[in-house]
């Protein structure tokens, strides 16, 4: 086999899905496609999170030797904490009328928490750039946060492109000068799953904060 090929099938494998045990554990973080009875899955596997999405099924019936597969959501981190985003909003009230940005990032040794505010490279009413930061061993993104200013919460072309290569949630605050409106998607390699609401404690503290 050609030796990029061999690079690139190494760092996102297929696995043909047993029948009779579970599939082996990703060796640390990364991805791959896992060959089931009921459809191809892409399988993302990090510190924090794990998720499993089929991407496709079979188009004819026939007779597969693997086992099946199902759709899972595992947050490893537990709940992201509502003071944390109610930071981030202070933070974004505070740079109207322009945007702003933050990463909250979890440590998976110490399974904290914390709020990285992102250095901006240029920003403005309705554009932000910023630059990548640099985390600490053992520490990854969880929720890239940015603010929309006075506009409503939304997700742009900008962003779609932006987030097009993450695994992460992204989380968007609009209406910065009053109870902010949210935005909030799971990224996942090119997959967005925009979330029907934010957690409840996560608006009521919001909520709270200009209460």
């Amino acid at each position: 086999m050609n030796p990029v090929d061999t690079v690139l099938q190494g760092s996102f494998p297929s696995v043909m899905v047993p029948t009779r045990e579970s599939v082996a554990p990703i060796a640390g973080a990364g991805e791959r496609l896992l060959i089931a009875s009921n459809g191809v899955f892409l399988e993302v596997d990090r510190p924090w999170i794990r998720v499993v999405r089929r991407l496709g099924a079979f188009d004819w019936r026939t007779t597969v030797p693997y086992g099946e597969v199902g759709e899972l959501t595992d947050l490893r981190c537990g709940a992201i904490p509502a003071a944390l985003v109610v930071e981030f909003a202070r933070l974004a009230r505070a740079a109207l009328p322009n945007e702003v940005g933050a990463w909250i990032v979890w440590d998976a040794v110490t399974r904290q928490f914390r709020l990285e505010r992102l250095a901006s490279l240029s920003h403005g009413p309705a554009h932000l750039h910023y630059g990548r930061p640099q985390l600490r061993e053992g520490e990854w993104l969880v929720v890239d946060c940015h603010s929309h200013g006075h506009g409503k919460a939304y997700f742009s072309s900008t962003d779609d492109r932006d987030d097009a290569h993450d695994v992460k949630l992204a989380l968007v605050l609009g209406s910065c000068d009053r109870t902010p409106s949210v935005a909030l998607r799971l990224c996942m390699k090119g997959r967005f799953e925009v979330q029907a609401g934010a957690p409840a404690h996560w608006l009521a503290a919001l909520a709270g904060e200009v209460a």
